[in-house]
């Protein structure tokens, strides 16, 4: 059985470096939620990768879910960032590498 992740690209817009802490802090929560309902396998900040804030690996049914949990994204709602979404095939020794 194929086993599929979907990787939102966290994407800096021209507003981003006037976020404020309250927006943060609903971006936190939003995250806080996705994982008490297990819609998250990984999430984090880049460091030195310019232009780009972050990514979430989404565990969802389908890209369209991953892309409807994209675009509540505060910082994509209130415009301090966009994003790109790819669906990334699982690669594991359950399905020994897609051999």
């Amino acid at each position: 059985m194929e086993k599929w992740l979907y990787v939102m690209t966290i994407k800096k817009s021209k507003t981003y470096n006037k976020m404020t802490k309250a927006v943060v802090e609903r971006h936190v929560e939003n995250l806080r939620q996705l994982d008490a309902d297990k819609k998250i396998a990984l999430c984090g900040p880049f460091k030195g990768y310019p232009g780009v804030a972050g990514m979430v690996i989404f565990k969802t049914r389908d890209f369209e879910e991953a892309d409807a949990l994209c675009r509540l994204e505060p910082l994509v709602v209130e415009g301090y960032a966009t994003y790109v979404l790819a669906a990334l095939q699982v690669a594991d020794k359950e399905n020994n590498y897609l051999l």
